[in-house]
C-alpha cells in the first residue's frame, strides 16, 4: 500500500465544505484541519502509484476551493505499537 499526505491551501470560506467533499473521495482515509502553513491535510492510502495519481490530481485537484497543494509520500510508518515490537525483537 502507498500512503501519501496531501497538504492543501484552501479558500478560507470553503474549508469545511472542501473537507466534507474530501471524505467522500475513494482512497482518502483521513482529513484534518490544521494550523500553520496549510489549511487541510489529507491522508491518502492506495494500492498503486497510478491510483495515487488518479486520487490526487484527478479527484482532489478537481475540488472547487482548493488553491494549491503539495503531496508527500510516506516511506515508513512509525507508531507506538510498531516501535514497541521493533524494540522487543532484541530482547
Amino acid at each position: 500500500m502507498i500512503t501519501a499526505f496531501v497538504l492543501l491551501d484552501v479558500d478560507v470560506a470553503r474549508v469545511g465544505e472542501v473537507a466534507e467533499t474530501l471524505t467522500e473521495v475513494a482512497g482518502v482515509r483521513e482529513v484534518y484541519s490544521v494550523t500553520g502553513r496549510y489549511d487541510l491535510i489529507v491522508k491518502v492510502v492506495v494500492a498503486h502509484n497510478e491510483d495515487l495519481a488518479d486520487v490526487v490530481t484527478g479527484r482532489i485537484g478537481a475540488i472547487p476551493g482548493i488553491e494549491t497543494s503539495e503531496t508527500v509520500i510516506a516511506f515508513r510508518s512509525y507508531s507506538p505499537r510498531l516501535l514497541a515490537e521493533g524494540f522487543a525483537l532484541g530482547e
